[in-house]
């Protein structure tokens, strides 16, 4: 690791690497900082990736840190605890920052762009946890071909799982929604319910149950057991950085109520601090691996414009000079 980096990236998932690859190809020095906690690490596979159907979350990363470093980038394993802002070595009118790890590293940096990801705040519910990412489920384009026409049931955990409810029943005919005592549908949605043949089960979930290492049933609070072979759950979606927070750029809640992200300007990812920058499921709370490989190419391809602009300024700058010093007297 380096004292001084163009573009110090924090977090290595697939929008950091993507990010990562297009300054590296701008030929930018690049320092990715990675944490080593990737959200979908449960999850056999990454789908809905063009080309990259299929693939280990693991495998995927591997092949991003590879190309990298075959472009000039560095990485490194740490967490990005704090920034602070300091005089641009170079020009004083232009932001800079210094980046601090838990582990006492600092490293400066002219911009700074966080693709820290975010936390599944999963339900109370016994089991959730251990199934999560093989049988427990929340999203139908990343899962739900894998449990095509299986009996699935929606956990009602979130207003969203009556649309998480039909939005499944493409997938399968075989549909249970579980109140758990926290969905109340309205008139209209009964009607919709009823019109697509989904089972409606009242009461308070107790527990999953598990048969030979496959989910099998949902236990509700009175023991009573409804066999399914797949749940949906609709975590709640917590945007992770303290970094930005310690630059007083805070987490606000998503207009779709899905839980707390770092707002963003599009279509570059600009934060309300000059030089900050975000992309990815920091910012785009249901993006998918795919969607958040685009917005870091996006926002590294922006924030080397943003550079360039800067470095235009000062050599404008350093031509007028030099300029006045010939026609001085």
């Amino acid at each position: 690791m380096e004292q001084q980096y163009d573009v110090v990236i924090v977090g290595g998932g697939a929008a950091g690497l993507s990010a990562a690859v297009t300054l590296g190809r701008a030929l930018r020095s690049v320092l990715v900082i990675d944490a080593g906690d990737p959200r979908n690490a449960p999850a056999a596979g990454v789908h809905g990736f063009l080309s990259r159907d299929g693939l280990s979350p693991q495998e995927l990363l591997a092949l991003g840190r590879a190309e990298v470093l075959h472009y000039g980038g560095h990485i490194v394993s740490g967490l990005a605890v704090a920034a602070r802002s300091t005089p641009d070595p170079t020009n004083a009118s232009e932001p800079a920052f210094e980046v601090d790890l838990a582990d006492g590293r600092t490293v400066g940096a002219r911009r700074i762009l966080v693709t820290s990801g975010l936390t599944d705040i999963l339900p109370d519910v016994k089991g959730i946890r251990e199934r999560w990412g093989k049988d427990v489920l929340h999203c139908p384009y990343c899962h739900g071909w894998e449990v095509r026409n299986k009996a699935i049931g929606i956990l009602g955990s979130v207003p969203m799982a009556l649309h998480q409810t039909l939005l499944f029943r493409q997938w399968s005919p075989n549909i249970t929604l579980f109140l758990n005592d926290v969905v109340e549908p309205t008139e209209e949605q009964w009607v919709q319910l009823a019109a697509r043949s989904i089972g409606v089960v009242e009461g308070k979930v107790e527990s999953l149950e598990v048969t030979d290492d496959a989910l099998s049933g949902v236990v509700l609070q009175s023991g009573t057991v409804i066999p399914v072979e797949a749940v949906v759950v609709g975590p709640r979606m917590e945007a992770r950085s303290r970094l930005l927070e310690s630059l007083g750029i805070v987490p606000v809640e998503h207009p779709q109520g899905v839980g707390l992200h770092f707002e963003a300007a599009a279509p570059g990812g600009a934060t309300s601090v000059p030089g900050v920058w975000v992309a990815g499921n920091v910012t785009d709370l249901t993006g998918q691996v795919v969607a958040a490989a685009a917005a870091g190419n996006m926002s590294g391809a922006v924030i080397n414009a943003d550079l360039m602009m800067a470095e235009t300024r000062l050599a404008v700058a350093a031509a007028a000079s030099r300029a006045e010093g010939l026609v001085s007297p």
